[in-house]
């Protein structure tokens, strides 16, 4: 059985949003750090901090609501484990028209 820890991030993310939880807390890697830190830079969550421990640490993303409106609407990994998806740089598509964002 493989795991995809990104997948698994972006869907306590994404479960999270749709709970309308204030934030959550997974397990820490640099990839994931490096994937809130997009996130937070483009305005989709409101704060990301870790926290280290003896093992692994942890990440507590903040998620962020303008009027009790989610900010985050849509969030899903293309190229999968299972799936690879390879595309030259100018065949990478639009994210919702260019109002999106996609993290390479």
């Amino acid at each position: 059985m493989q795991t995809d820890p990104i997948a698994d991030f972006l869907t306590s993310i994404r479960n999270a949003n749709q709970a309308k939880k204030v934030d959550v807390t997974v397990p820490s890697s640099k990839i994931k750090v490096e994937i809130a830190r997009v996130l937070k830079q483009e305005g989709y969550i409101a704060e990301y901090a870790t926290q280290e421990d003896n093992k692994q640490g942890t990440i507590t993303v903040t998620l962020r609501y303008n009027d009790r409106e989610r900010v985050l609407q849509h969030i899903e990994r293309v190229s999968k484990p299972g799936r690879r998806v390879y595309v030259g740089k100018g065949e990478i598509p639009r994210v919702l028209g260019g109002l999106g964002v996609a993290i390479l």
